[in-house]
């Protein structure tokens, strides 16, 4: 966090939540016309790191501060992982250089299209 936040949110900032990641949520004092929020990043500014129901709160989408206990996911969610573009877990589709280059023949059943054709 450079210099000019920290200062911004020690005298204007009220600490309102942390996430998993170790993210921490501010809001404007009261007394001035609409609350900001903002968000400190633990290590990297990275908004991925930010889950669903930080990000709905941040943007004002819901004004309930999200908490481990009132946050019930449903089965079929999954756990909200940041955006791994550019690390070693990023994903590659099948035939990408960087997964091996190989990928499987075509079926036969696939014509290109040309003007002839149509």
């Amino acid at each position: 966090m450079n210099l000019g936040t920290k200062i911004h949110t020690i005298l204007f900032g009220k600490y309102v939540g942390a996430d998993e990641f170790g993210n921490r949520y501010y809001q404007s004092k009261p007394g001035g016309t609409q609350p900001k929020r903002w968000v400190t990043y633990k290590d990297a500014v990275e908004p991925s790191l930010v889950p669903p129901e930080w990000h709905g709160w941040l943007h004002k989408t819901t004004d309930d501060i999200p908490s481990p206990t009132k946050i019930k996911p449903y089965k079929w969610q999954k756990k909200h992982i940041p955006n791994l573009t550019g690390t070693a877990s990023a994903y590659y589709p099948p035939g990408h250089v960087l997964s091996g280059g190989k990928r499987e023949k075509a079926t036969g059943d696939y014509v290109a299209w040309s003007q002839e054709n149509s």
